[in-house]
């Protein structure tokens, strides 16, 4: 009888471990719900699910959304969608939304938008909804040197069918700054400008700045306009002290040949002067060698020497009646 019992209890065990595991492994509180939302989905189709490693609310759910919505999507359509790493949930919600406003949106495309990596849900409410996007301040300037700064509103609708491939929001953002520095560049004054600041979204959406980019711009209003610096007196007073600094540069360069110059000179004249200091050296040595050789005799030397003496007392006489000249002239 105990064998029996633990026979029993075994059976007992087993049977409810295996309706634990049937039940976690094939998800019925699903598939009834499935049922009762009038959503065909068999039981062998979940239990494939969970072999394929796919959460199956993750596919039930959306498709009875899309069931609800009046949409034709089927279970293969959303589990490959799953598969490829979408976002199955966020796809059907935009399939809704482009529905109720009356967009074309096939499911292939929005399956591919969302696996480019955008939110495609938002890019369908962007279509009902424009988007403001506002630039950072952009700087300019105009021909007159006069720096402007501009920030600038860019309303723009989602391009459904340039959402794959199309370039964002940072494009549009810097075609428009280009735009905005193009036109002030080409203003002879900022103050037309200033005036003005129309002409600027005028000029800036004639170019067609959204070709190529996932956006239609709508509109390019200016929000901001500020005076910035003058530039241009800022770049000619640059360049002044530039001139300057050159300019010196150079007086300062022939300053330091000039002086190389002098002390040249003044070192040759020293070279010369020792040179006469040496050859008036020889000349006692040549006169001694001369009166020894017999070339001269005594009374030449003293008659020489009486003429230098002669010499030395006229120059010594002649410097002092110029001096004395000078001193009365000064005193008259």
């Amino acid at each position: 009888m105990e064998d029996l019992l633990i026979g029993y209890g075994a059976i007992i065990f087993f049977a409810i471990a295996f309706v634990a595991i049937f039940l976690n492994f094939v998800p019925i509180g699903l598939w009834i719900s499935a049922l009762a939302a009038n959503v065909h989905v068999g039981i062998f189709t979940l239990i494939g699910m969970r072999m394929r490693r796919v959460t199956p609310s993750k596919i039930v759910m959306p498709l009875i959304k899309a069931n609800k919505a009046g949409l034709d999507v089927n279970v293969n359509q959303l589990e490959a969608h799953y598969l490829a790493g979408g976002n199955v949930d966020r796809v059907v919600d935009a399939l809704i939304a482009a529905q109720r406003a009356q967009i074309v949106l096939p499911f292939e495309r929005s399956a591919a938008i969302d696996l480019a990596g955008r939110d495609v849900l938002e890019a369908v409410q962007m279509s009902v909804n424009p988007k403001v996007i506002e630039t950072p301040l952009v700087g300019a300037i105009a021909k007159n040197g006069i720096e402007l700064k501009v920030k600038a509103r860019v309303t723009v609708r989602a391009n459904i069918d340039r959402l794959v491939g199309g370039a964002g929001e940072p494009t549009i953002i810097a075609r428009v700054g280009e735009g905005i520095v193009s036109t002030i560049g080409s203003s002879e004054r900022h103050t037309d400008v200033i005036e003005s600041p129309e002409e600027i979204s005028k000029t800036v959406l004639a170019k067609g700045l959204d070709a190529g980019t996932a956006f239609e711009i709508l509109s390019i209003d200016i929000a901001d306009v500020d005076v910035g610096r003058n530039i241009g007196a800022q770049l000619q007073t640059d360049q002044a002290e530039a001139d300057k600094r050159i300019a010196q540069a150079k007086a300062e360069e022939r300053r330091a040949m000039a002086i190389a110059q002098e002390q040249e000179m003044k070192a040759y004249t020293q070279e010369m002067e020792a040179k006469v200091v040496e050859a008036q050296a020889e000349v006692p040595h040549a006169m001694a060698k001369a009166l020894m050789e017999g070339k001269i005799g005594v009374m030449d030397y003293f008659n020489m020497m009486n003429v230098k003496s002669d010499t030395e007392m006229r120059n010594a006489i002649s410097r002092a009646g110029s001096t004395e000249k000078v001193h009365i002239a000064h005193n008259s």
